[in-house]
């Protein structure tokens, strides 16, 4: 018995997908769900960023640059940087209710005092499906003094003053110490900054600021400093107590190239050196130089202080010198070469042909013809009691002349350099500064800018920038300072690289020392909020 054969259809394993239609615009779409809309209906009908605010206002102070982070936080933030983003959100409320997908900033004009930001949300808006939004929020910049910026204004000038001075003629200590404050920031916690006589006056809200002022400059310079308090305020209620500290600090009155003669037995603890010494650098401890052995020494700052002594003259009291021979003799010592020179008075070479044979560390840079600076010890009086016992005792052992530097001729005070040094912005006194004061900072300025040129060493530890003129010279050199910020009258401070008047000096300038262009910063302008 035969049995038919029947064709069974053959199953591809998909099952059959049920539709809808929507009920709002008739578009199929899968009835599986139990969503009644399709997915462009749902993002028309739901606001998934309902309950956001779309307006908000941000507190900024012009003082400092600071944004405040409620509660009473002050938090700085370059603009449209992450920080600041951050800030931004945490303002908004109804934020925390959805997720964020993305966020970032939409240009607006730097002085319209708005920030807008476009933020991309995520939310469920029915079961098995989510709904991405996005939507711009505008924030309102609005200007707060901050607190530690209104200290500033009062009479009390905060909770802790650090005063540093140093009883030298001149400033070219200060113009070191403020490079390197401003190559290291550590003026960040200040919350003003006072010019006085032989110093500088530092306010800080705080009282662990001023004792980490203190801490880097004992880092870099020899001090000594003294603390005191004073009682403001007390609660007899709750035993709270406000005090006002005071720290005093004083820096050694020895700057570099100056003359000094240590006493005798200091000298002699200090390997037996000649009490007859040269200043060759100024850092955590005093560096010495005899310019007639190459013998160096250094004081440190605990010895000194047990003994202090001055200089016995400073860079105001050099004298030109000719060279008309010189002969190295072979030992050296770093940048020191160690030679037989004979110079004349630069002033007597027309009048008088007497000239002085001694012994140098400069044999590596002096040439015959050069210029070169030196004390003139020949018949000299010091009223210094170490200097008078070197002249009783050892009389032998004090030079006609001591050499100091090499002397570049130029043709005019000022120039226009290519690079410039950035400047702490301070508060000056009320009074105007007198005409004889404003020419001794102009020299001070001066003085400093062409060390900087002529020393690498200390070329090496201050921060260069380049100069933002539109047409900069050919040569490396270095004009003046420009200020970091402005002087609140508008004037602008000694050095800023503007032209002065000065009197033409003989000579080339194709010997003076060139910085090359590795050497200096490029530095890069921040943007700030202005009306």
């Amino acid at each position: 018995m035969d049995l038919d054969t029947v064709q069974l259809p053959v199953s591809t394993g998909k099952a059959p997908i049920a539709t809808v239609l929507c009920a709002t615009c008739g578009a199929p779409i899968d009835g599986s769900t139990g969503v009644a809309m399709c997915y462009d209906c749902i993002k028309l009908n739901v606001d998934v960023s309902d309950g956001i605010q779309r307006e908000a206002t941000i507190h900024f102070c012009r003082g400092c640059d600071r944004w405040l982070q409620p509660p009473s936080q002050w938090v700085s933030a370059a603009p449209e940087s992450r920080e600041l983003l951050a800030l931004c959100l945490r303002k908004l409320r109804g934020l925390s209710k959805v997720r964020i997908i993305d966020a970032n900033f939409i240009w607006t004009e730097p002085h319209s005092k708005r920030i807008r930001v476009k933020i991309t949300v995520q939310q469920e808006a029915f079961q098995g499906t989510i709904v991405q939004q996005s939507f711009e929020v505008e924030y309102i910049v609005a200007y707060h003094q901050c607190p530690d910026c209104a200290k500033s204004f009062t009479g009390g000038r905060g909770l802790c003053l650090w005063w540093v001075r140093q009883k030298v003629p001149h400033k070219r200590t200060f113009l070191y110490l403020e490079q390197l404050i401003l190559k290291h920031n550590a003026h960040k916690d200040t919350i003003n900054i006072r010019e006085v006589k032989d110093g500088l006056d530092f306010y800080y809200s705080q009282r662990n600021h001023a004792t980490k002022m203190v801490d880097f400059l004992g880092a870099v310079a020899p001090i000594t400093s003294k603390k005191s308090s004073e009682l403001i305020s007390t609660d007899i209620h709750t035993s709270t107590k406000s005090y006002k500290f005071t720290y005093s600090v004083e820096l050694v009155p020895i700057c570099k190239d100056d003359l000094v003669c240590i006493p005798v037995k200091m000298a002699r603890s200090l390997g037996n050196i000649s009490p007859l010494l040269l200043c060759t650098r100024i850092g955590n401890s005093i560096h010495l130089t005899d310019p007639g052995t190459l013998q160096v020494t250094d004081v440190q700052t605990s010895v000194y202080w047990r003994a202090p002594f001055s200089s016995l003259a400073d860079v105001q009291e050099l004298v030109e010198f000719i060279v008309l021979d010189i002969e190295p003799l072979g030992p050296t010592h770093g940048r020191f070469v160690l030679a037989d020179v004979q110079v004349a008075r630069a002033s007597d070479m027309v009048s008088n042909t007497q000239s002085y044979l001694l012994r140098t560390h400069l044999g590596g840079i002096l040439h015959p013809g050069d210029s070169v600076l030196g004390y003139h010890l020949s018949g000299a009086n010091f009223n210094n009691p170490q200097y008078e016992d070197l002249e009783r005792t050892a009389p032998d052992q004090i030079p006609d002349v001591i050499l100091v530097k090499k002397s570049y001729p130029r043709k005019k005070k000022n120039k226009n350099r290519n690079w410039r040094l950035k400047r702490m912005a301070r508060e000056e006194s009320d009074m105007l500064p007198r005409k004889q004061d404003q020419e001794r900072a102009e020299r001070d300025y001066e003085m400093f800018l062409r060390e900087v040129e002529e020393d690498t060493e200390l070329r090496a530890s201050l921060a260069l920038y380049k100069s933002t003129r539109k047409n900069p010279p050919k040569t490396q050199r270095m004009e003046g300072v420009e200020m970091e910020g402005t002087r609140e009258d508008g004037g602008a401070e000694p050095g800023d690289g503007m032209e002065h008047e000065t009197e033409e000096e003989d000579g080339d300038d194709g010997d003076l020392p060139e910085i090359a262009i590795h050497e200096l910063l490029d530095e890069f302008e921040e943007m700030h909020v202005q009306d």
